[in-house]
């Protein structure tokens, strides 16, 4: 595993991070565990959550999986200073009107109970899961700020900010002379490239903002598992990739990305996981494993670098509009 500084810090993170969405949704605890294990043995040192998750499972409050991570740490006896934790507050946490967003009340109840549910003393990245209309830009900024300050955090970074949201809170920062998000979560993936590389690209770019990319497979449709022609299971994953995905530019990308896998030997994922990794302004794309198998197939891509070749045939199968 090689390891990368986070935008233009001095932290140096795995050049994989493991998501943990589906920790207490397709993940039980023991399962969680495992892939927790497996993951810093192979050098992960990068872990992603949020306190939502995994909200949306019946039954669920919300902090299940900051809750197993901090269970991980205490029962495994993890150095701390070897795991870069990752979290983010702005969905809702209860029915209350202050029970969501990024405003300073809702921030400071929220770091406390990430903190009791991950069991440690300070978040090493702290993220707006995504933006808020509804509360200044600068009310954000100086909250995270003063978690800063306090110890409570090390970094601060966004998700799923549109280009003129994430200039706007950098200008913000500057202006204020406050802490500044280090880095960004896009919705990023060779399928699905337009999003990010429109505008947030030149952004990230211009002002050193690492990219940790969600949805590095494309909900699964870069594992090579759907193919033309063929029936799909009943779900609401398959469903979601059948929409965005299966189209001629879809399959184009697919057997590109086939060849070059066929090439290797390789599966088609760790292929899709090299060309990001491929783009200097990736840090670190986020993985999700389900398994111990997906977990130990997509470490590969770490390994795998592709020619400039092999890139741009990826880059001309998958080009989008402008």
């Amino acid at each position: 595993m090689e390891y990368r500084n986070l935008g233009n810090t001095g932290l140096k993170v795995s050049e994989l991070c493991l998501g943990t969405m589906q920790f207490g949704w397709t993940a039980d605890e023991s399962l969680a565990f495992e892939i927790l294990n497996a993951a810093f043995d192979a050098g992960i040192n990068f872990i992603d959550t949020a306190d939502i998750y995994s909200r949306w499972v019946d039954g669920n409050p919300g902090g299940v999986a900051e809750t197993m991570i901090g269970k991980w740490l205490k029962k495994y006896n993890i150095p701390r200073h070897q795991v870069i934790i990752a979290t983010k507050v702005r969905g809702p946490m209860g029915k209350g009107p202050n029970d969501e967003g990024l405003s300073r009340y809702h921030i400071m109840q929220a770091v406390e109970a990430s903190l009791r549910r991950l069991d440690i003393d300070y978040i090493d990245l702290y993220q707006a899961h995504w933006y808020d209309e509804r509360t200044p830009i600068g009310e954000t900024l100086r909250a995270l700020d003063d978690l800063i300050h306090q110890g409570k955090v090390r970094y601060i970074g966004a998700s799923n900010y549109p280009a003129w949201r994430l200039l706007q809170a950098l200008w913000a920062s500057d202006k204020n002379s406050c802490a500044s998000y280090v880095s960004l979560q896009p919705h990023y993936n060779l399928a699905h490239r337009k999003e990010f590389e429109r505008e947030l690209a030149a952004v990230c770019e211009t002002y050193g903002i690492g990219v940790i990319p969600y949805s590095p497979l494309a909900g699964g449709f870069l594992t090579g598992k759907y193919q033309p022609g063929e029936s799909l299971p009943a779900s609401v994953r398959a469903d979601s990739a059948k929409r965005r995905y299966f189209n001629e530019r879809g399959w184009a990308i697919l057997g590109a990305a086939q060849k070059i896998a066929t090439e290797y030997g390789v599966s088609v994922s760790r292929v899709a996981l090299a060309w990001l990794l491929a783009n200097p302004l990736v840090t670190s794309p986020i993985i999700g494993p389900r398994t111990i198998a997906q977990l130990e197939d997509n470490l590969g891509g770490a390994g795998l670098r592709l020619s400039d070749e092999e890139k741009s045939a990826l880059d001309e199968a998958s080009m989008w509009e402008k």
